[in-house]
């Protein structure tokens, strides 16, 4: 259970990031971001371990950044999949 409330924060502080790096207004909620924010942190844990990133001292850059990337780009998807409402 513990596991699962980190994910939740760690996709919460991932999304939010993301959402910084992010040009204009993204018209997406909490909930939103708390999932793409994971599905991101989550993508860029596997890639940097695919291509051999270990664990590292201390905060481990590399994924993070990987990770807030991905996010933007999964909702830089998922906007463009919603469209714009009128």
């Amino acid at each position: 259970m513990g596991e699962l409330i980190g994910l939740i924060i760690f996709g919460a502080i991932i999304g939010a990031l993301a959402r910084l790096f992010m040009k204009g207004e993204q018209p997406i909620g909490v909930l939103w971001t708390i999932i793409l924010g994971v599905l991101g942190a989550l993508a860029g844990y596997w890639i940097t371990g695919l291509v051999g990133v270990d664990d590292t001292k201390g905060i481990d850059w590399i994924r993070w950044i990987v990770s807030i990337i991905l996010s933007v780009v999964f909702i830089s998807i998922y906007l463009s999949m919603r469209g714009k409402k009128r």
